[in-house]
């Protein structure tokens, strides 16, 4: 026969090993970057650099398959696919193609090295994979069972048949000619066939050598001998026969055949005549059957144990033995009746059955692999003739009556079929044995057991013979029904048919149930295994009824739709009555019994059994929920998954060196942190959940555990980050740069005053800000995996009616606390400035919130929002601490306010001033604190919005600490100090050829007038300016080059390390900073109290616009920077407008100060804007659009422009109060009727009740 005829089943089998141990229809992908660790670990192994790899035949083996790894077809398939089988299975071919080449591997051993380097393979995998950040678990536990699987057993089967067939071969080579296992052939059949180590099986045999001797061997014989006449059950008596002829045959044949074999062994070794019985109660027959085999072994050892195959060993242990501690001497006791062998097993049937189960897996595998081509004939008895003698070899020693060899090795055939790794040919190549066998003897003799044995097998063979066998006798049924003589016995065929009908449906209940008890018998702990492994058999003896009968049985008996309707309830029921077993023990202690990736494997099969049993069995009523069933465990996994977060946050932050990965500027982290997220929404999508509406609420509860996340990581990274921008002295010290810009600080800092030193920037806190930035693309992609706007949908529209709830509704707070003003200095001087930060602590006492510090200022702007979830109203105390560098922060004032969700039900944004107190010194100025609320919901887009804004501001945070640091430096290089040293430039001395020298072709782009400058005429009323002897703009520009190179050094960082973004976003606001420090150098902020601040003189103004300019083009880069349309904004035209109203007279600002007011009052107020919600920041296309409207706004008047310039002129304050307070009052009337007005058409339902408002809590705090 040719091995085309295996080619079917060949490609099965191969990769048997890997597809039994999945859990479901897909394969768990591996992460991208263990290509690249893999890569550089074949490489070392090829160039010897790996100690744990330096055996050649691996070398050379792990060479070849890293040229098939670095070719682009393979590296490109594994990217796609990512599978870790796939991959398994390209080094298992490559490892095939080396090793059965290579001469040193005699016979079969390339087999076993074969396995052993897959194993190694496996192994390095498992290792390449520690290396790496969040890898599945499910991923490493599958390659743990690989791994078990191909490793060298050190344990074996209950068989127990190895030692006794070393026994054999120990006893068959004689001392003085060899002691090394290599010269038995039977020992090195028995080695390959169970892939045992040359140089453990010589161990074994040197082990039993004392044991297993010709002494044993003989006594062996005597004493099937005597159990023959004394009736014992082994190897056979009168009940195992069903007649005195076929007995007295049978004991005539095997006792000839002993005393054949004793009389052989003796004859070669006298001495054994000597040392046995002489009395053993045998019978020395002179005639008889002829031996299968007469060659007798030489002896070795001389102690003896009751049973050689009960004992364990390296190679097995038999626990179907009876114990016997009874041992015996070497001197000549009575031979005992019993089963007392030392080479014959415990159940000797059972032994030789699974041998030739094992030698006809060996060979077919074998057949299977590339060394055997597809014209090369292999013989229909599967068997080789290696093992054919070793199974003969057996079969005597362990006296196996021939009636059961040959009906065992066709049930085994059998077997093999119907699982279709055999050919029909098979099946009459077996039968020839038996055909043989009956000619020699007939049926009437053989042993009970094993004719009935027989007549199952022959009774069995018949439902699965394929359609093509039984093709002829169809057709003459079909005839005779045809003729029409049929239908007069009509109703004894319906009859019939019904009882065969539910006939199947027994026999389908009674091997469920046989089968089910026997996996449930199976020790272990895993309660979930036996239903999984049930689960396995209902599917495939469905697929293969399927296969073999598509059609009714003559047009009427569906026997797939019958088996399948008898058997699927059955394993409902099982599920059902197991869930409480099962929910046990999955929930047992840190590592359940069961595992949770077995629960969702049988949740998959389940599913797989349902789908099945409805295209099988469509009129069948079956009533069970499979979503409600398995939806605990679920729960149970997103409680699990939400509490391994924080792991996944450190772990990936703690990995990470925050070195920029690629040209986007991020580092891993981020990406380690986001390939975790993905993964649990692709399991729980995986699972094709039944219920839309459950899949909903599993995926809105995992949003909330991606906010969760989010938020954590954005702490820690901002934590890590300010502890870069605000170094300790000890931590790290700033590079010394000898760079002449910090020299020319030095000069241009006017003497006395305090210096600020430079900050520069690391590139670490660019990378920093970059993740966050990156964090809100991959965030974005999350939310179309979710499909979160579906997810929403769904719940919302396919949801049951929510039950009346008493639960407290919460509420979300978005506090901004925005500046303070009016604060008044600790010390007592009272020129003295405070280093200021604000606190909100709840009302025990413990600090919620706590914003970054503004130095040197009595009226900070911290602009910093912060979220307090809450569900009853709570008191917030406020305090504002001046930071001392030891000790304890001085309080400066504190006051309290209740976010009361009553009082904010509106849902817009409230401004509160809260007027701050100190006990020692009284009133203490006053803090902004813009307050919002919005209701907050256990809901998908929510959750969604959430993270989003956490990202958005850490990003601010982080672009704000930025500004903050370069910040002084700008508005030291642009301040009155600088432009009185500018103007007595002249005194100072200053080397005008060398400032000269050191201004870059850039700046000097930025000389002279510009056609695109704003121009703006001076009104016909204006005096003409009397301007004094001006400076040159390169004299003008020098005092500000110390600001231009610290821009050219921090900025080149900025520049490099930054993402296109937030590089851009960076920019800009460091551009708002410098037109904030340029409108502050001209004019105060707008207060009602009076101002200290003198004008500039008309020389100072003109140096001020120029130094503007200056920036504007250094920004611009001659196009190659900010786009001048980004820099001459709202914002530039503000502060440009100024000098237009710088000169005026202070009456003709008044009146055009009124009249800008009240043109600005006659517009129509638009109604406030409603809080800037979460869901408006769900998903970056919702934030892009709300930028869009913002951007619409309408530009500001320039009243508050005049009023800020009306400070600096004497005797005005009283006119700026009485316009602020009529714009306020105006405001306030519009904004209340526009409020009440949109109530009122709203008629929005009641909030949930809130609790009374507690107490104003003590301030002793």
């Amino acid at each position: 026969m040719s091995k085309r005829s295996y080619d079917s089943s060949a490609h099965e089998k191969r990769i048997s090993k890997y597809r039994d141990l999945r859990d479901g229809s897909k394969s768990v992908k591996f992460p991208e970057k263990l290509l690249k660790v893999l890569e550089q670990r074949l490489q070392n192994i090829a160039m010897g650099k790996d100690a744990a790899y330096s055996d050649q035949l691996t070398r050379r083996t792990m060479a070849v398959f890293y040229g098939q790894f670095m070719g682009d077809p393979f590296r490109k398939q594994m990217k796609e696919n990512r599978s870790i089988e796939e991959l398994i299975l390209m080094f298992a071919s490559q490892a095939t193609s080396v090793l059965r080449k290579e001469p040193t591997l005699a016979d079969d051993g390339w087999k076993v090295e074969v396995n052993n380097q897959i194993a190694q393979f496996v192994r390095m995998l498992r290792d390449c994979l520690k290396t790496l950040s969040h890898v599945s678990p499910e991923l490493n536990s599958r390659l743990d069972m690989y791994h078990a699987k191909l490793a060298p057993s050190q344990s074996s089967n209950d068989s127990g048949y190895d030692s006794a067939s070393a026994s054999r071969d120990s006893i068959s080579t004689q001392p003085s000619i060899s002691q090394s296992v290599s010269d038995m052939p039977f020992v090195m059949i028995v080695a390959r066939l169970f892939k045992i180590p040359e140089s453990a099986m010589q161990s074994e045999v040197d082990r039993m050598r004392k044991t297993c001797t010709e002494k044993a061997a003989v006594t062996d014989l005597k004493t099937c001998l005597k159990n023959i006449n004394s009736g014992a059950p082994f190897p056979g008596r009168r009940e195992d026969f069903s007649s005195d002829t076929a007995w007295n045959h049978w004991r005539t044949q095997e006792t000839s055949i002993l005393s054949q074999l004793m009389v052989a062994m003796m004859s070669l070794n006298p001495e054994l005549a000597k040392s046995m019985p002489s009395d053993n109660g045998s019978v020395y027959p002179t005639s008889g059957a002829r031996p299968s085999s007469t060659r007798i072994d030489s002896p070795g050892g001389a102690k003896r144990h009751t049973s050689i195959g009960s004992r364990h060993s390296f190679f097995g242990a038999a626990d179907e033995s009876e114990e016997n501690d009874g041992d015996e001497g070497d001197d000549d006791e009575e031979i005992r009746v019993g089963h007392n062998f030392t080479f014959i097993p415990p159940n000797p049937k059972k032994f030789y059955r699974r041998l030739i189960e094992y030698c006809l897996v060996t060979d077919l595998e074998f057949m299977f692999s590339p060394e055997v081509d597809d014209a090369d004939e292999v013989p229909l008895s599967i068997l080789s003739p290696p093992h054919v003698e070793l199974i003969n070899e057996c079969a005597m020693r362990w006296r196996i009556n021939h009636t059961y060899r040959v009906t065992c090795f066709l049930d085994q055939i059998k077997q093999l079929y119907e699982r279709s790794d055999v050919p029909m040919e098979c099946i009459p190549e077996a039968l020839q044995g038996i055909t043989k066998l009956l000619q020699d003897l007939e049926i009437d003799k053989w042993p009970i057991h094993d004719s009935e044995l027989l007549a199952s097998i022959y009774v069995d063979a018949l439902p699965n013979l394929k359609v093509s066998v039984v093709q002829p006798y169809l057709t003459i049924l079909d005839h005779v029904r045809e003729s029409g003589l049929i239908e007069r016995f009509e109703a004894d065929i319906s009859a019939r048919l019904a009882d065969l009908t539910t006939r199947i449906q027994d026999v389908s209940v009674q091997y469920y149930q046989e089968k089910m008890h026997t996996l449930q018998a199976t020790p272990g702990v895993n309660r979930a295994l036996p239903l999984l492994l049930m689960t396995d058999e209902l599917e495939k003896a469905a697929k293969q009824l399927d296969k073999r009968f598509p059609d009714p049985l003559v047009g009427v008996v569906d026997l797939v739709s019958l088996v399948v309707e008898a058997q699927v309830p059955l394993f409902i029921s099982e599920l059902q009555n197991s869930s409480k077993r099962l929910y046990e023990s999955s929930m047992n202690g840190p590592t359940p019994d069961v595992p949770i990736q077995d629960i969702f494997s049988l949740y998959r099969r389940t599913q797989a059994l349902l789908s099945m049993y409805k295209a099988f069995a469509p009129q069948g009523q079956l009533e069970f929920d499979l979503g409600q069933f398995f939806m605990p465990y679920v729960h149970q996994w997103l409680v699990d998954t939400d509490n391994k977060t924080g792991q996944w946050v450190q772990a990936a932050i703690a990995a990470d060196k925050f070195e920029a990965e690629n040209t986007e500027g991020h580092s891993a982290s981020i990406v380690d942190l986001f390939d975790s997220l993905r993964s649990p929404i692709s399991f729980l999508q995986d699972l094709e959940w039944s219920d839309e509406y459950q899949e909903a609420r599993f995926l809105t509860s995992l949003s909330k555990t991606i906010s969760k996340a989010i938020e954590q990581y954005c702490r820690s990274v901002e934590e890590l980050f300010m502890t870069e921008m605000f170094p300790r002295p000890a931590d790290y010290l700033q590079p010394q740069k000898s760079s002449a810009w910090l020299e020319k600080a030095k000069l241009l800092t006017t003497t006395g005053e305090k210096k600020v030193e430079p900050f520069n920037f690391r590139p670490e806190s660019c990378v920093k800000l970059n993740n966050v930035e990156a964090a809100r693309k991959l965030l974005d992609n999350l939310y179309n995996q979710i499909q979160v706007d579906k997810v929403a949908d769904t719940i919302a529209n396919h949801g049951p009616p929510v039950p009346d709830k008493n639960e407290r509704a919460r509420f979300l707070f978005a506090v901004k606390i925005v500046m303070a003003e009016d604060l008044i200095p600790l010390d007592s001087s009272p020129s003295s400035l405070l280093d200021t930060f604000v606190t909100l602590s709840d009302e025990a006492g413990n600090r919620l919130v706590k914003t970054r510090t503004i130095y040197e200022s009595l009226s900070p702007r911290w602009e910093e929002t912060h979220d307090i979830s809450v569900d009853k109203p709570l008191w917030l105390m406020c305090s504002i601490r001046d930071r001392a560098l030891v000790g304890q922060h001085d309080v400066v004032g504190r006051s309290f306010i209740c976010l009361n969700p009553k009082e904010f039900g509106d849902f817009l944004t409230h401004d509160v001033w809260l007027n701050l107190e100190n006990t020692n010194h009284g009133h203490q100025g006053r803090i902004l604190l813009r307050i919002s609320m919005e209701g907050e919901k256990d809901d998908v887009q929510f959750y969604f919005g959430r993270a989003f804004r956490f990202l958005k501001r850490s990003e601010g945070d982080m672009m704000r600490i930025f500004i903050d640091k370069m910040s002084p430096y700008i508005r030291q290089s642009l301040s009155r100090p600088i432009l009185k040293t500018l103007i007595k430039a002249g005194s100072l001395g200053l080397d005008y050829n060398r400032a000269l020298g050191n201004v870059t072709a850039l700046y000097r782009s930025a000389l002279g007038s510009n056609a695109s400058e704003v121009q703006i005429p001076l009104p016909q009323n204006e005096k003409s300016r009397v301007r004094p002897e001006e400076l040159t703009d390169v004299e003008i520009e020098r005092a500000i080059i110390p600001l231009f190179d610290y821009f050219d050094a921090n900025l080149h960082i900025l520049n490099t390390y930054l993402s296109e973004t937030a590089k851009d976003m960076v920019m800009m606001r460091v551009w708002k900073e410098i037109l904030v420090v340029i409108e502050g150098l001209l004019i105060p902020p707008l207060s009602k109290l009076s101002s200290d601040m003198k004008p500039l003189s008309d020389k100072e103004v003109d140096i001020v616009f120029k130094w503007l300019k200056f920036l504007r083009d250094y920004f611009y880069a001659e196009g190659e920077g900010i786009p001048l349309e980004k820099l001459q904004n709202q914002k530039y035209r503000d502060v440009v407008s100024i000098r237009l109203y710088y000169d005026w007279h202070t009456d003709t600002l008044m009146e055009e100060c009124v009249r800008a007011m009240q043109q600005s009052l006659r517009e129509a107020v638009p109604v406030k804007k409603r809080v800037k919600s979460v869901y408006n920041q769900r998903n970056l296309g919702t934030i892009k659009e709300r930028k869009k409207v913002k951007k619409e706004e309408k530009e500001v008047s320039n009243g508050e422009t005049i009023m800020r310039i009306l400070r600096m002129r004497p005797n005005t304050q009283e006119f700026i109060t009485q316009q602020l307070e009529m714009m306020t009052t105006v405001q306030a009337e519009r904004e209340r009727a526009q409020v009440d007005k949109q109530q009122r058409r709203s008629q929005r339902p009641r909030q949930a009740e809130s609790p009374e408002v507690p107490p104003l809590p003590s301030a002793a705090s």
